[in-house]
């Protein structure tokens, strides 16, 4: 699926987010996260609980903001103001309420502890009673 295609309103228009990683081919993504938030993003646009210029407009505050940042990894994670940018309008529509986003953040913190070390993280394992083994430490 061509993601930009400005013959279909319902499709974004990706010159609008000149910083997003892509190639000739359209994004590309570091992690499955950023994937599943680029997604989810276009999906809701889509579905009309929001619009892309709202979109665009939040995200680039959230940029701006993380440009002000003293944390490096803030500042130069592009899908880090993605995701920030999401959980806002998600929020201000009424989508997810911060302790909703709050609350999914922690299980996904949990899941991440109770995985076994190179395994991939599911959000299931955040309800596990996994004993982290002594070699098995992440640090968060």
């Amino acid at each position: 699926m061509k993601i930009q295609d400005h013959k279909n309103p319902q499709l974004p228009n990706l010159d609008e987010l000149a910083m997003i990683p892509r190639d000739d081919s359209g994004p590309v993504f570091s992690e499955p996260w950023e994937a599943s938030a680029f997604a989810l993003v276009v999906q809701l646009s889509s579905e009309n609980y929001f619009t892309w210029q709202e979109w665009v407009k939040i995200l680039v505050e959230e940029i701006k903001e993380a440009n002000l940042s003293e944390n490096s990894y803030i500042r130069d994670h592009y899908y880090i103001h993605w995701l920030r940018a999401l959980e806002r309008i998600c929020n201000d529509k009424g989508l997810l309420s911060s302790t909703e986003i709050t609350t999914r953040e922690e299980d996904w913190r949990r899941a991440y502890l109770n995985t076994e070390h190179g395994k991939p993280v599911a959000l299931e394992a955040a309800f596990n009673n996994m004993q982290s083994s002594p070699d098995h430490k992440h640090e968060l």
